[in-house]
């Protein structure tokens, strides 16, 4: 089994705090982990407590207005702990002068480069360096534009678990200033040894006995695993591409092993992640190799439930709905990227679809997997939409059963094609609309949870507490979905559930999204002990 990261150096930072707060979405969560390795590697002791550190760092988010504005709320709020405070994530790689010029209490904004030297860098923040901002720049030029082309490229690919084989990580001096910091830290042309990522290897060296560059920092019985980064579509809302990069794979065996160490540190289910998961494998030359990937994973010993998430309808093969609807441990779950149903919306979106392709899409599914869950996002307000539009939608909504609805309202991105489109929906009556479709929708998922009642559901236990034994069916993901309440009933007990059982379970009520059921029977039980999540495994 691999091992967690090892120090690699004689740390400077031994003894100094470092709280590392992340905001957004799941692949976010991979990514402040990996730094979490990074750092305990260089001598940091890492928490989540911004009370007492010696330097806050934040992992931004900078998906969306209302995102970019918790992320600059987090950071002032950071800043009233006297430590200094650096920002790192996606709204850092985004904007990085334009916020650290408007975001004066931040004492770095680091970008993706930045992480392969994260404790280095922030030995030197403390030691009272100063770190220039990091230079945005679109990061799909970093890369061929064949996907085929992209193997072996060397760049900062965060949350993907290692460096590349076989490459020490680049130190630029244009990274850190050379006349505030040690020589003996960083010399801008010879890196020591010492300096070097723990995790560099031979590239000869198999996945499975390389070092995990990952370190927990949240317990539970649920792990998200990144799948691939980045992505080549090019939406005219999205802006991620521009600072997430394109679309680059992580291989099968590395997934494997990464998914065999969470197994081992009492990790039951977990999510594949990405911005595109139906792209992966198309630069590793088979856009098929998730469908063998997934029963792959379902059969590493401790996993019983693999969900994949984010997948683009336009991409979803006949070949992979059957692999997701009726493979043995792979959750019969599709979280769908809609966006829309009106053609012509979607084509200004640059997507495509419409009602009746993404009916049969979902027919599709249920037709092996009858009860299997599906959610998807919706925009509203997107330029050109008209009042038909949004008919279109409800329609579409209102046979589609969907389990849960993201509704969001327009608003312009920096850099991307709608920003520049005619045809702006008035701001009040993107308000009116929002409030419509998302009405629509609590209704809508309040119904198809009610559906559910009588049937019978696999429960993963995610706590025990006062509050009772929680935990998810099959059709509900992590933090984005609903939750089943089990409950005792005519002898049945709970009190003896752990986090980590998988029970199966009959529906008896509901409560809006969310189900409450009563235990029939044990399906696997989780291990009897479990090492402490937050702690190298």
């Amino acid at each position: 089994m691999p091992s967690n990261v090892p120090t690699s150096r004689a740390a400077s930072a031994v003894g100094r705090r470092v709280a590392l707060l992340t905001l957004g979405c799941a692949r976010n969560e991979v990514d402040s982990e990996e730094l979490a390795a990074r750092l305990t590697s260089g001598g940091w002791h890492v928490t989540t407590d911004g009370s007492d550190a010696d330097v806050v760092l934040v992992n931004t988010c900078g998906f969306i207005e209302k995102a970019k504005q918790d992320s600059i709320d987090t950071l002032l709020a950071a800043a009233d702990t006297g430590a200094p405070v650096v920002a790192a994530g996606c709204m850092a790689e985004r904007y990085g002068r334009e916020l650290a010029d408007s975001l004066p209490e931040a004492a770095a904004v680091l970008g993706f480069d930045h992480y392969p030297q994260i404790a280095e860098t922030l030995d030197a923040i403390v030691s009272g360096a100063a770190i220039p901002a990091h230079a945005p720049r679109d990061r799909r030029r970093l890369l061929p534009l064949a996907p085929a082309a992209r193997a072996g490229a060397v760049i900062s690919l965060p949350g993907h678990g290692s460096t590349p084989a076989g490459v020490p990580p680049v130190v630029d001096a244009a990274l850190v200033d050379a006349a505030v910091v040690d020589a003996a830290l960083v010399d801008a042309a010879v890196v020591d040894a010492a300096v070097v990522d723990a995790a560099v290897v031979d590239a000869a060296t198999p996945a499975h006995l390389r070092p995990i560059l990952r370190r927990r920092l949240t317990g539970g019985p649920v792990a998200s695993v990144k799948l691939a980064s980045g992505c080549d579509r090019r939406c005219s809302f999205c802006a991620i591409p521009s600072f997430r990069g394109a679309f680059v794979s992580r291989s099968p065996d590395e997934l494997l092993a990464e998914a065999e160490w969470l197994a081992a540190g009492g990790v039951r289910e977990i999510v594949l992640v990405s911005e595109n998961s139906t792209s992966y494998g198309k630069d590793l030359g088979d856009p098929r190799l998730l469908d063998t990937l997934l029963p792959q994973l379902a059969a590493v010993p401790g996993i019983v439930r693999v969900r994949v998430s984010y997948l683009q309808p336009a991409e979803v093969r006949p070949s992979l709905v059957e692999v997701i609807a009726g493979t043995p441990g792979v959750a019969p779950y599709f979280d769908l990227s809609f966006q829309h149903s009106s053609e012509s919306v979607l084509r200004r979106m640059r997507r495509f679809g419409s009602t009746e392709r993404f009916w049969d899409l979902l027919a599709a599914a249920r037709e092996i997997a009858p009860l299997c869950g599906a959610r998807s996002n919706f925009i509203v307000g997107f330029p050109g939409e008209t009042d038909d539009d949004v008919a279109e939608l409800e329609r579409f909504l209102n046979d589609a059963a969907l389990d849960a609805i993201g509704v969001f309202d327009y608003s312009d991105e920096d850099g991307t094609e709608a920003a520049g489109m005619v045809g702006k929906v008035d701001t009040d009556e993107i308000k009116r609309r929002y409030g419509q479709v998302s009405a629509l929708a609590d209704e809508l998922c309040s119904q198809r949870a009610e559906d559910r009642i009588g049937t019978e559901v696999e429960v993963l236990i995610d706590s025990v507490g006062r509050d009772g034994v929680e935990g998810r069916g099959a059709h509900q993901a992590p933090e984005v979905d609903g939750t089943t309440l089990l409950v005792a009933a005519d002898g049945v007990r709970v009190d003896k559930l752990r986090p980590g059982d998988l029970v199966r379970a009959r529906v008896t009520g509901t409560n809006g999204v969310d189900l409450v059921a009563v235990p029939i029977e044990m399906i696997s039980a989780a291990p009897a002990t479990t090492p402490t999540a937050a702690a190298p495994v």
